[in-house]
């Protein structure tokens, strides 16, 4: 399997203009014959949770239809970050788009406290995902609860890629967890970060690969939008930038 996440810089709260710039990405990713592209926390919106009222939709907004047909197109497993819309709140989630089935959905269960005001935790009912069904995922906060990762392993999780949203300022704790992680769990584990800023604070980029020892084998700057992909067979990282 060859699994990518991307790095974006967003035009926070402009959604089309998020979503030409996903495109982009994707085909990419495709070009490089990826399997999987998992985007950064929020990533159709920017991670701006002051705005998630205004900005919050459903994972079958419309909007979103050409992500199916890139999947469909591509054979390409797509996840993008959005807030969704529900009776108690609002989440932060991931859509998933996989080859010719319905889109699925992947809730942040653990939401980080300074993010309570705004949003909701949701139980899950998506399992692995993937060609192989061998890839758990993890937004973001979830990465420090040491549950998340012994939950993922349990499930038969090879692979454990998360959607972040990483300020400077935290960046290297996260790097850090991701690695144990690995180590911990015998799983390859891959970070997609963001660069740019919102609500005054700076995103850290340096989106991140290592293998199932905990070693890193490819990342991103701190400025680039672009997309790393790990071949899981022959286990070479590839990085590129827009």
């Amino acid at each position: 399997m060859r699994a990518c996440v991307a790095q974006t810089n967003p035009d926070n709260g402009d959604i089309s203009r998020n979503i030409e710039a996903h495109k982009k990405l994707i085909e990419l990713a495709a070009q490089h014959a990826a399997d999987i592209i998992i985007f950064r926390e929020l990533s159709i919106t920017g991670y701006v949770p002051i705005a998630s009222q205004e900005l919050a939709t459903t994972a079958d907004d419309n909007r979103f239809d050409v992500f199916q047909t890139l999947s469909d197109q591509h054979n390409l497993t797509i996840g993008i970050g959005a807030p969704l819309r529900f009776n108690n709140g609002i989440t932060i989630s991931l859509i998933i788009f996989q080859p010719q089935l319905p889109r699925d959905v992947y809730h942040k269960k653990h939401v980080h406290p300074d993010e309570e005001p705004f949003f909701v935790s949701r139980e899950n009912t998506i399992g692995l995902i993937g060609p192989e069904r061998d890839v758990a995922l993890a937004i973001c906060y979830e990465t420090a609860v040491p549950a998340h990762g012994e939950d993922a392993q349990r499930s038969g999780a090879k692979v454990y890629i998360a959607s972040s949203a990483k300020s400077r300022a935290k960046i290297e704790f996260s790097l850090e967890r991701m690695a144990q992680i690995a180590r911990e769990h015998s799983m390859i584990t891959l970070m997609s970060d963001c660069v740019g800023s919102a609500e005054g604070r700076e995103f850290a980029g340096r989106s991140s690969v290592w293998d199932n020892t905990g070693n890193l084998t490819g990342q991103l700057d701190e400025s680039s939008e672009g997309i790393l992909i790990y071949d899981t067979e022959t286990g070479e990282t590839t990085s590129l930038t827009l």
